[in-house]
């Protein structure tokens, strides 16, 4: 019993992992299409979304069957419990990047250096989805800590981005239409950043019991 119980619980680790894929992959495809300003990269955004929900409720189905038929310890729910919210992050992950894409119709005749600026910052929300999800499946609380830390980072990018663009608009009010777009879609992908770092927590709860995290993403 115990060893079909684990052979599902390696399943969900693979499509995890394959979600955190195709969240990596939407975010990169839409800091290219921002930064080239490829209307054919942005059409390709939904798409990978929708994948994405579809990975949702795969996962779902998993654990509710490993929760069901199956007779799991306290570290294997709260192991599936984790899971479960992370794919509820990792979907969301997927509505901001299509935020991001319904904005860049509006900044495709315009060039700032903020463009620059936000493709750095994608960078580092990668690495954070990257290395959270890696963490859940290692069950690596030292991975999770660094997440939660690397979150800092892309608040200050955004920080510094924002900044930058408030300035623009107090120089130049003919800008202000398009700082702020510029400044939501930087918005987005500071919420991706927070999306990571939930997962993060999770992991640390998956492993160790305690929610010492409480997250901060919508």
């Amino acid at each position: 019993m115990r060893t079909r119980f684990d052979e599902q619980l390696n399943t969900l680790n693979q499509e995890l992992i394959r979600m955190g894929a195709l969240c990596e992959e939407v975010i990169s495809l839409t800091a290219s299409a921002l930064i080239k300003k490829d209307d054919a990269l942005a059409a390709k955004i939904a798409p990978l979304a929708h994948e994405i929900d579809e990975k949702e409720r795969q996962i779902e189905s998993i654990c509710m069957r490993l929760l069901l038929q199956q007779q799991p310890v306290a570290k294997d729910l709260r192991q599936i419990s984790a899971a479960l919210k992370m794919v509820t992050d990792m979907e969301r992950i997927g509505d901001q990047a299509e935020d991001i894409a319904e904005i860049l119709p509006f900044l495709n005749d315009r060039t700032l250096p903020e463009h620059i600026k936000i493709r750095e910052m994608a960078k580092e929300v990668i690495k954070m989805v990257t290395d959270s999800v890696d963490a859940y499946v290692k069950q690596d609380t030292a991975i999770a800590e660094a997440v939660i830390a690397s979150d800092d980072i892309v608040d200050d990018f955004f920080i510094g981005i924002k900044n930058s663009l408030i300035s623009l608009i107090a120089q130049n009010p003919t800008e202000g239409e398009y700082a702020l777009d510029l400044l939501m879609a930087a918005k987005y992908f500071e919420r991706i950043g927070d999306h990571a770092t939930n997962i993060a927590g999770w992991v640390l709860f998956s492993v160790t019991g305690e929610k010492t995290y409480d997250g901060q993403a919508d």
